[in-house]
């Protein structure tokens, strides 16, 4: 119980402080996952040994948990937070994103694992695999603030939301392959993949989703022609409807995280004027409470041991991965993606892929289908990497580009 008011205060503090100094944390390279991450390590057994999760359970199993909520509750919010219709409106640049970009990546990473620490290619596939999608937690740090707003083009923070929302949920089948020819008999594996994976697990998530998003917005409509809804309720039902679909997908064997995105651009579709805007503020605040904590878990369980075991090829490989598993690919495929206008900006969007919660609850989920640790080990080296890199550039870059475009104009 001791424990239990401890993450309590730690919890309340960290939210309180950060969103007090928003505005000076925005505008400088210190995130606030990477601020929470620090935390955690201070509090954990090898900082001042005040919380300790193994003494809470299966600690893996408990982050794969965490990390499944907090994917939830961001990809709602980038879903409340996109324009109307947008993902319809600009499917072909997604299609690319998601079919031509997301492979890559996953391929890259994997080709670079099994290269540069000699793992056999099965294994290398499960840490590629972990670390292909861009996380929509980190990712929403990059796009929202007031130094994205000011200095970054709206199709680009659009275009990388929407990235970020739908790949977290479609990077699943690539995890999965691995582990099923890992696990099964070739041919077996092959079939299970295919029909059970993504027939059933992938696109019945996205109809459950779907379905439910669609219910729930008419019913937000029904209930307010009505008279029956006052605004304390309102505020309450996109994370009713996170849990609903994180808890039915899951029971009914499906893809909840996919299914909460596809939720939530479902129910978006049926609101709109005053009920976006009060839903755009309500689902950031939720976000800054519900998000953070995973990253000062992050920082309690980062295994230490197992980063200094990988040597200098662990960090090598973290830096290969975070230089050409993306940009390579957004570069040859710039034609392709008109929302991205000039090469500086796209630039920007191949650097900014940060990987980060959904790399670590790919992970766990590694861990708990195989007993394998490295996918745990290397992916959250990686991300922890991606976070100090990412977080350090996204302000300068976001920035620059800014003033870029300010000259442009004035010349112009």
């Amino acid at each position: 119980m001791q424990e239990v008011n401890i993450v309590l205060a730690v919890v309340g503090s960290l939210v309180l402080v950060v969103g007090l100094l928003s505005n000076p944390l925005d505008r400088t390279w210190l995130t606030a996952p990477l601020l929470a991450f620090v935390l955690g390590v201070a509090l954990s057994p090898q900082g001042i040994g005040v919380l300790n999760p193994a003494a809470w359970g299966d600690e893996k199993r408990l982050f794969e948990e965490t990390a499944r909520f907090t994917l939830g509750i961001s990809l709602m919010g980038i879903a409340l937070r996109l324009p109307p219709r947008y993902p319809f409106a600009h499917w072909r640049s997604l299609l690319v994103l998601l079919a031509v970009v997301m492979p890559a990546m996953f391929l890259v990473s994997t080709l670079l694992t099994h290269w540069v620490m000699g793992y056999p290619l099965l294994i290398a596939l499960l840490v590629g695999a972990t670390v292909c999608a861009m996380d929509p937690v980190t990712a929403s740090s990059i796009v929202t603030g007031g130094v994205a707003r000011e200095n970054l083009p709206s199709s680009f923070r659009h275009l990388l939301s929407t990235e970020s929302g739908a790949n977290d949920g479609l990077a699943y089948p690539l995890v999965i392959l691995p582990i099923l020819l890992l696990t099964l008999p070739p041919e077996a594996a092959w079939t299970d993949w295919l029909f059970t994976i993504w027939l059933w697990e992938v696109g019945g998530g996205v109809a459950i989703g779907a379905l439910l998003g669609w219910v729930a917005g008419r019913a937000l409509q029904w209930s307010e022609g009505r008279g029956f809804l006052d605004q304390p309720s309102f505020l309450s039902i996109t994370l009713a409807l996170t849990l609903l679909v994180l808890g039915l997908g899951s029971l009914l064997d499906t893809n909840s995280i996919l299914g909460v995105f596809a939720a939530g651009l479902a129910f978006d579709q049926e609101v709109g004027g005053k009920e976006r805007s009060e839903e755009d503020n309500v689902q950031e605040a939720v976000n800054i409470l519900l998000t953070l904590p995973v990253f000062v878990f992050f920082g309690l369980v980062a295994p230490w041991s197992g980063w200094l075991a990988l040597g200098w090829e662990g960090l090598i490989l973290a830096l290969l991965v975070l230089i050409l598993r993306r940009l390579p690919a957004m570069l040859l495929l710039r034609p392709w993606l008109p929302p991205l206008r000039n090469w500086p900006i796209v630039w920007i969007m191949g650097w900014f892929g940060p990987i980060g919660v959904s790399a670590l609850y790919y992970a766990t989920l590694v861990y708990s289908r195989t007993g394998y640790d490295i996918a745990w080990t290397l992916g959250s080296l990686i991300v922890l990497t991606s976070m100090i890199a990412h977080g350090m550039s996204a302000t300068p870059l976001a920035r620059l580009y800014g003033r870029r475009e300010a000259k442009a104009r004035m010349n112009g």
